[in-house]
């Protein structure tokens, strides 16, 4: 019952999200974490969590397979996800994958993420979305308490227009 009057709220804020300044929003089930920032949905969209970035598996990058795990971790098989767009941002990047907000339930995961320290601040091109100031923020007290990567990995480098870059685990 808590899960369908969930979904129906959802499917309101979406009606309500027509308005000029709309941020998109629909409602998808997660099919599998690919690993930190990207996940697939069970109508095979690939979403790419916008504004953050991980190490990248199958690197010798510090937390790459941590960063992945913390994602599914957050998202198990089968999780209902909400999906957000954001106007002043690119809906799809040059591989095809939507770029999304992710929340499950109320939590915001692009920024819970940053939080934990298990992701970095990345302004591609040095778009900043609607969220930059929060994700800065977290990104600066995750770096402060050493958490996630910050505290794993010694030679991870704060770099808000760049990539994730921690260095050799």
């Amino acid at each position: 019952m808590a899960v369908r009057a969930g979904l129906v709220l959802v499917l309101v804020l979406a009606v309500l999200a027509g308005s000029a300044d709309a941020r998109p929003i629909a409602v998808a089930r997660v099919a599998r974490v690919i690993d930190g920032d990207t996940i697939v949905l069970t109508d095979g969209a690939h979403v790419r969590l916008l504004q953050i970035d991980t190490p990248e598996p199958g690197t010798s990058e510090c937390y790459s397979r941590a960063a992945g795990r913390d994602l599914r971790r957050m998202l198990p098989v089968g999780s209902v996800v909400t999906l957000e767009t954001d106007p002043a941002l690119d809906r799809v990047d040059r591989y095809g994958r939507l770029l999304r907000y992710v929340y499950r339930g109320s939590s915001n995961l692009n920024l819970a993420l940053v939080r934990d320290g298990s992701a970095t601040v990345w302004f591609f091109d040095g778009d900043r979305g609607r969220y930059a100031s929060a994700l800065l923020a977290a990104a600066r007290t995750a770096r402060e308490a050493h958490r996630g990567l910050w505290g794993a990995c010694p030679h991870a480098v704060w770099d808000p227009f760049g990539p994730a870059t921690t260095g050799e685990s």
